[in-house]
């Protein structure tokens, strides 16, 4: 009886962990059909409405899933050090899962984005990788998102673990700047800021990156959901698991 009370009292401590009403797969079901229509418009977009680049030809089609890559690779690392900044005043379980989550997609994202890259550098520079500022700064910012999944894979689900990655995590979150604004600091060979600038794309390239833009926004937004679902019944085991032994 004692056995099935703290199993009964676990699952109630994580279930209080969930949207009022189970709106979990509400809001997977909602994310999901945003994400499949406006992928679809994207792709529409990308290969059909948009004209082909007169300098860089079909190769130049990479940049409409390249940027979007690389924004919520970016955004996802913020997303990791926010919520270790909360954590190391107010700890919570949930803060430490969306951490775990944000820096799982992230680097997923952020692999993506330097694959792309080194597929449109090879035509166009010549070299599939070059040592330039954004880029280095870039495969920095992959390499801190291994060191804090390394560093939490060896630490477990403890709060000495997340308090380590909460570190890191606001540690790496100054790289971010520092990719944004490198091709205004320093002379490379990356391409500088396409959009805003008056000339620079024409309207329908445009237009077809911002819609590209809010499609990979609400597919990492939706792999998020899972991710965090994720972490939450993984905790949830090994507090069953940690009972029962």
């Amino acid at each position: 009886m004692a056995l099935a009370k703290q199993i009964s009292d676990t699952e109630e401590r994580a279930a209080s962990t969930r949207p009022s009403g189970g709106r979990w797969p509400l809001i997977s079901l909602i994310l999901g059909g945003l994400t499949a229509l406006t992928l679809a418009v994207a792709l529409w977009m990308i290969f059909i409405y948009t004209p082909v680049d007169s300098l860089q030809g079909e190769t130049q089609r990479i940049f409409y899933f390249h940027v979007p890559t690389a924004w919520v690779g970016m955004l996802s690392f913020i997303i990791l050090a926010v919520t270790g900044i909360i954590y190391l005043f107010k700890p919570d379980a949930r803060l430490d899962w969306l951490a775990r989550a944000a820096a799982e997609v992230g680097v997923v994202f952020l692999t993506i984005t330097l694959i792309l890259g080194s597929l449109w550098g090879k035509p166009i520079w010549g070299a599939w990788w070059v040592w330039d500022a954004r880029l280095t700064a870039t495969l920095i910012l992959w390499f801190m998102y291994v060191g804090y999944l390394m560093l939490r894979s060896y630490m477990g689900r403890t709060n000495e673990g997340a308090r380590a990655g909460a570190v890191i995590g606001i540690i790496g979150a100054i790289d971010v700047p520092i990719i944004y604004l490198s091709v205004s600091w320093w002379r490379g060979q990356h391409p500088v800021a396409q959009v805003g600038v008056q000339g620079a794309l024409p309207p329908q390239a445009t237009l077809t990156l911002m819609v590209a833009l809010v499609a990979i926004t609400l597919l990492y937004a939706f792999m998020m959901v899972q991710a965090y679902q994720l972490q939450r019944l993984q905790a949830l085991a090994q507090q069953l698991r940690a009972i029962v032994e």
